[in-house]
């Protein structure tokens, strides 16, 4: 297992993943505004580890103001972070109805790092009950392509999508996997192959735009992506570019699969399309490690995720098994 992230009191030190894979290099965070900018400038990211971080985040606050009344402050600090992830919401809001009626400050500190911790836990057995749910779906030989990085560097356990692949390959069944580049950050190039590569799993690294070309050539047997996002109708919000997957997977009727944990479903959105999607600077598009790439004066659309419709979705592996997405409303959340 990669160490991605370690708290320690009034401490959250965090793998940079904007050096990977060149340089692995370790950020200290010891105020609640850097460990906000580390989720914001994605030196850590994947929507399960960035609820993860701004859990100990709120730790760090605390530890920084010293007085429960900056904890709304530090709440809506961490909340202000990213907006499309819904991990990072359910998951502040759960440490806030913890810490609503404790008044003694020591007392807040002390349940606040036990609530973080157990955060951190639970969200390492749910990636290990999304790979074990995801067996069902994958088929001895298997060839399968994924998209962005949803593994260690992603969450606080084996991965979501990832996770899933690493245990078809430690049974046996998987025989390769191909990891698209993921524009414009590079998050499957820079990331997943590194991850897998460290993991020992066979991955072939393609550019977005060979899909369609990949498809024609290769029998793939299935995609496997996960998600920051899921609502009520089973719309799915994901890195951008998913839609292009799910889309060439659905020409070639090739199986289509999202992996997540409950704590990405948001049941008080009904469609894709109320779902925020944060549109980043454009400097991503117009440099690539410093170097100019486009005009200066050029225009930029830079969403950062796209939403794939719920009909391209042959189904959503959770910790509590495999659902349809129609039947994705009926979803228990805690």
């Amino acid at each position: 297992m990669l160490k991605v992230i370690e708290y320690e009191p009034g401490v959250l030190r965090i793998l940079d993943q904007r050096l990977l894979p060149g340089v692995e290099n370790y950020i200290t965070c010891r105020t609640v505004e850097e460990v906000r900018d580390a989720i914001k400038e994605l030196a850590v990211r994947g929507a399960p580890l960035i609820g993860i971080a701004a859990a100990y985040g709120v730790c760090v606050g605390l530890h920084q103001y010293r007085t429960k009344k900056k904890l709304d402050y530090i709440i809506d600090t961490l909340k202000g972070a990213r907006p499309t992830a819904y991990n990072i919401f359910l998951i502040l809001d759960r440490i806030k109805g913890r810490l609503k009626d404790i008044d003694d400050f020591r007392e807040l500190i002390s349940l606040s790092e036990k609530e973080s911790t157990r955060i951190h836990e639970e969200d390492r057995l749910l990636c290990e009950k999304i790979a074990e749910n995801g067996q069902a779906i994958v088929p001895h030989g298997a060839k399968v392509i994924t998209y962005c990085n949803t593994g260690m560097l992603a969450t606080g356990g084996i991965g979501t999508a990832l996770g899933v692949i690493y245990k078809s390959f430690w049974s046996g069944k998987l025989r390769c996997v191909y990891a698209c580049e993921t524009r414009p950050l590079l998050q499957g190039a820079r990331l997943t192959t590194y991850e897998l590569s460290k993991n020992n799993v066979p991955v072939t690294l393609i550019s977005d735009n060979m899909l369609s070309y990949l498809f024609s050539k290769e029998k793939i047997d299935l995609a496997i992506v996960g998600a920051d996002r899921i609502v009520r109708n089973g719309d799915v919000a994901n890195k951008i570019g998913t839609y292009n997957l799910a889309v060439v997977c659905n020409y070639f009727g090739v199986p289509f699969y999202v992996a997540a944990p409950y704590t990405t479903i948001d049941l008080e959105l009904e469609r894709g399309e109320d779902i925020p999607i944060e549109e980043r600077d454009e400097g991503e598009l117009k440099f690539i490690y410093g170097r100019q790439i486009a005009p200066s004066s050029v225009k930029v659309w830079n969403p950062a995720f796209d939403v794939t419709p719920s009909k391209l979705i042959t189904a959503i592996i959770t910790d509590r098994g495999v659902f349809k997405p129609n039947e994705i409303r009926n979803f228990y959340v805690e």
